[in-house]
């Protein structure tokens, strides 16, 4: 698992051109619909976790300093390969205005340190969905710690959901995954507004709408946004101390967070089933609401 390219701007530019007039219907850039869909799948180069990213990463989203990654900390070598697979000709949507809207992972075992991994990523056939359709990004990183004991072991997996907007179908399921309501806030965050900006350094999504305020509100947000899986990352750090190693940890991302801004995290249940929310301490409204449990 290498490091993200950090200054992401090349990606950045390919994934905007698709969204760009003129440029959007040049040859190798423009998005051609297509009433048949064919998988997409990209495999990354084996790879050790850069253990300055891992601090990096884990002083932004809270994680105590370990030797294992922290669990949500896979994702980023699988955001990578989402990029380049929005980024190629051959998928048909526009990556600028997807929405990632539900994120599950499960971890099998906890991943140490110096474990050579390889992630690969696969694009599943898009479902209908009352305001357009959802895609699945499908992940799968395995180790080859136990190589010779019968071949690469499969140690952490995920479902990353985004919506692409569009003519929906209007009795089509909203969502795939039953969490419930968000607990009850008890604890509240104050988040900074460089926050986007720090999280964009280590995690290589470097959005606008997380960035700033003048690139959030081109985009159509007041100012910029949280990374929906930085509270996903934040709520982890809070409970990671309460969960086993082997663990599914489904989410869905229901409102941006706003920064500056305040967020109230609450928390609910046992060991083997927790729910937990991020909610806004104003009027309760649900950004983010997840489930925890043992595998």
């Amino acid at each position: 698992m290498a490091a993200p390219d950090l200054s992401g701007v090349s990606r950045l530019l390919r994934l905007a051109a698709p969204s760009i007039p003129g440029v959007n219907q040049l040859p190798g850039v423009k998005k051609v619909p297509s009433t048949t869909f064919e998988p997409i799948t990209l495999t990354g180069a084996p790879a050790a976790a850069d253990s300055r990213l891992v601090a990096q990463y884990a002083a932004v989203c809270g994680f105590p300093r370990k030797d294992t990654l922290p669990l949500t900390f896979p994702h980023l070598a699988a955001f990578v390969l989402h990029m380049e697979i929005m980024a190629s000709p051959a998928y048909a949507w526009p990556a600028m205005g997807g929405v990632h809207t539900e994120n599950t992972i499960t971890q099998h075992r906890a991943i140490a340190l110096d474990e050579v991994l390889t992630t690969s990523v696969t694009v599943a056939a898009p479902r209908p969905h009352p305001k357009g359709r959802v895609l699945d990004f499908v992940s799968t990183v395995t180790s080859s710690r136990d190589a010779g004991n019968g071949g690469d072991e499969v140690v952490w997996e995920e479902v990353s959901t985004y919506l692409v907007r569009g003519r929906g179908t209007e009795d089509a399921a909203s969502s795939s995954l039953d969490l419930g309501a968000a607990p009850d806030g008890t604890a509240q965050w104050n988040l900074p507004g460089d926050l986007g900006r720090r999280y964009g350094r280590v995690s290589g999504d470097i959005n606008p709408i997380h960035l700033y305020p003048v690139t959030a509100k081109a985009l159509g947000f007041k100012r910029q946004i949280a990374h929906g899986m930085w509270t996903k990352a934040r709520c982890m750090a809070a409970i990671e101390n309460r969960i086993p190693d082997a663990v599914k940890v489904s989410v869905a991302f229901k409102t941006p967070v706003f920064l500056p801004g305040t967020v109230a995290f609450g928390l609910e249940g046992e060991r083997i089933d927790l729910r937990f929310g991020l909610t806004s301490p104003k009027d309760g409204a649900p950004h983010l609401v997840g489930r925890a449990t043992a595998l």
